[in-house]
């Protein structure tokens, strides 16, 4: 009987990689999911291990009234220790990527490392301003300096609360201190969180789920927002550039490689040292044409946004990239690396190199990442990649002609700068758009692709459905990536598939209507972009109220919970898709995310597998904040009769106004 190939990816480019694979014989991700099926205990939160009396299991149809764990503990204390767990998880994740990069940015301040640089000064004074810190007379890298020791401050500080949180409208932080849940410092709330959850602590699932809250605002307002502003100071803070994605990207004659992860300075020392003359030469010399770089995952992220590096993908495109047999070498850091990749990768020509001092997988090649020496690590990577060019095999599934054309590179400040120009930067247009009812609201469709769904198909759908009914769609991590490789980061996009209302605002400005803000971190520049609307006025004056809501559709990642409770905490209601609630053990815990946080904070987790359903509970959070807004109800395709774009004329009118401009629609 002849085997019929399940889709399991929504990116026709990796399915093609895929069919070949098994056709090979070789086993990836998307088996590996068919075959080991999730524990149902374990994935609905009901499983205690925090102690060797157990693990428990708390099961049946009376587990949650009737269920103790040795100890006594319910099914609820446990459900809720777990989740907490993952938080302080995924919190410690991204904050010690924002460590690495304080401590980056203190080596430039403090004449360390002539690698690299401040690139945005302008920035850098901004960040100063923020943290009190006076910059009149002073060089460059002695504000560097003095910024990354305050930064610093948050990992440690012992009482008070982080230096970025008066960054968020007033009112939210008035909710966080009548709750308790202002984070006080990164460590200090991912160190309690670990000790609440030991074994005879913290029993009260409220109590615990609290503390969850406050330590992903250690996250959100905290380590990823260190980690997004400095990365912009040292890199430069990202504009719109054209790149390509898919695996495409890769070149037949040339030599490939890959950076994969999330850290983004060896990155970019890899970006500088690709186009060295010398480094070139040498590629020649082993029969190549040049040298190639691509990137993977949220390391992708961070080199596409700023330098126009293309794709490859997400997540799940990991092992397909070295499936295709034109990846010469796949350099590594930090975060949803698969050991798999290196097992694959034998079976092949390609080089998998380890970086990080944290992140050791056996079978690879480790090349230490030191940030005072970066150029000298990162010319090891290129030589290690040109050296193995040689012996690239005809062994592969290579689909050149698949890539899409994109643009990214939305930062906070250029949303800002395209509404109204380097004078006139502003959120004003933004507000009257969704006011006026042309941008219905905003969803924010981020996070992880799954391969125990048909990759990236959760995000290509939802998408596809928000912006035509007039939703902008703003995206970062793997989610940017899915849309890339789909080609729906480009302005055509919003004629080909918008409404109406959202179609004219994008062709106003010249966008696409899903904004690539950039890596997972950088979710970071959503609460930013969200204080400075509450900021503008005319909506809510604070975060949670807006007619916006945050999406993870096919999350898997520990940060991906740690994200969307500092969402939650600020006021955002987040729908996860994809598979089990880590909590749908517990009704009591059910009910705090849903129903309690969203009276105390304005926001809330839900967790939802149908699509059709996260579709209409997104839009009904929208239309509900339209309307206790007093905004005007939304109807589809009320301006699709009534659009006038401004001619110059009309512009330079108002450039003599002292009134702001509206997307450049009358």
């Amino acid at each position: 009987m002849e085997h019929k190939h399940k889709i399991k990816s929504a990116n026709e480019a990796a399915e093609k990689i895929i069919e070949w694979g098994e056709s090979q014989g070789l086993i990836t991700c998307f088996e590996r999911a068919e075959k080991m099926k999730p524990c149902p205990i374990g994935e609905s939160g009901a499983c205690c291990k925090v102690c060797h009396m157990g693990p428990c299991r708390l099961v049946g149809p009376n587990a949650e009234q009737d269920g103790r764990g040795v100890c006594g503990a319910n099914v609820s204390t446990i459900a809720a220790r777990n989740f907490l767990r993952m938080v302080a998880a995924g919190t410690a994740a991204h904050s010690d990527h924002g460590r690495s990069m304080a401590l980056t940015l203190l080596a430039v301040g403090e004449g360390k490392t002539k690698d690299f640089e401040v690139k945005d000064p302008e920035k850098l004074n901004r960040m100063a301003a923020i943290l009190d810190i006076p910059v009149d007379g002073k060089e460059v890298n002695d504000i560097a300096r003095e910024v990354a020791l305050k930064l610093l401050e948050d990992f440690n500080r012992i009482d008070g609360e982080l230096n970025y949180a008066k960054r968020a409208p007033q009112k939210t932080r008035d909710r966080w201190k009548k709750w308790g849940i202002g984070a006080r410092s990164i460590d200090r709330e991912v160190v309690e969180a670990m000790h609440r959850t030991n074994m005879g602590v913290d029993h009260d699932p409220d109590h615990i789920l609290l503390h969850a809250l406050k330590t992903s605002l250690a996250d959100g307002w905290g380590g990823s927002m260190i980690s997004t502003d400095i990365s912009d100071v040292l890199f430069g803070t990202p504009k719109p550039v054209q790149a390509k994605a898919s695996f495409g990207i890769f070149k037949e004659d040339e030599v490939n490689v890959v950076v994969h992860g999330h850290e983004p300075t060896l990155a970019e020392s890899i970006v500088d040292v690709v186009s060295e003359p010398e480094m070139i030469e040498y590629a020649k010399s082993k029969g190549a044409k040049g040298i190639n770089l691509g990137g993977m995952c949220c390391t992708a992220n961070e080199v596409l946004m700023r330098h126009g590096i293309p794709t490859s993908g997400g997540f799940t495109n990991q092992e397909l990239g070295i499936m295709t047999g034109l990846v010469d070498a796949i350099s590594v850091d930090v975060q949803c690396i698969m050991p798999a990749i290196v097992e694959l990768s034998k079976k092949f020509h390609t080089k998998v190199i380890t970086t990080s001092e944290k992140a050791a997988t056996q079978g690879a090649v480790h090349v230490p990442f030191d940030e005072h020496h970066a150029k000298e690590s990162a010319r090891k990577i290129v030589r290690i990649a040109i050296d193995n060019f040689p012996n690239r095999t005809k062994k592969g599934k290579y689909v050149e002609s698949d890539k899409s054309p994109l643009i990214a590179g939305f930062s906070h400040e250029y949303i800002e700068y395209m509404q109204g120009g380097k004078w006139r930067a502003s959120f004003r247009p933004l507000n009257d758009a969704i006011m006026a009812g042309r941008v219905r609201g905003i969803v924010g469709l981020v996070g992880c692709d799954n391969p125990r769904l048909p990759a990236t198909g959760y995000f290509k759908t939802l998408a596809l459905e928000f912006i035509k009914q007039d939703v902008l769609v703003v995206t970062t991590g793997c989610g940017a990536n899915a849309y890339a490789a789909a080609g729906f980061l480009t302005p055509e996009t919003a004629r080909e598939h918008a409404g109406p209302g959202l179609q004219e605002v994008c062709e106003a400005i010249g966008i696409p209507p899903i904004l690539h803000m950039g890596s997972c971190v950088d979710n970071s520049r959503i609460l930013t972009v969200a204080s400075a609307m509450a900021a503008e006025g005319g909506l809510s004056d604070e975060i949670g109220g807006m007619p916006a809501v945050g999406i993870a559709p096919e999350w898997m990642s520990e940060k991906a919970i740690a994200i969307a409770c500092y969402f939650a905490a600020s006021g955002v209601p987040v729908i996860f898709g994809g598979g089990q609630s880590p909590v749908a053990a517990s009704k009591e815990v059910t009910n705090i995310m849903t129903n309690v946080w969203y009276e105390r904070f304005m926001g809330c987790l839900r967790f939802e597998q149908d699509p059709e359903k996260v579709l209409s509970l997104a839009l009904e959070y929208i239309d509900n904040a339209r309307a206790n807004l007093k905004l005007k109800k939304y109807e589809p395709g009320r301006f699709g009769t009534e659009r006038v774009l401004m001619d110059m004329a009309a512009r330079r009118d108002i450039g003599k106004s002292s009134a702001k401009p509206h997307l450049g629609i009358q």
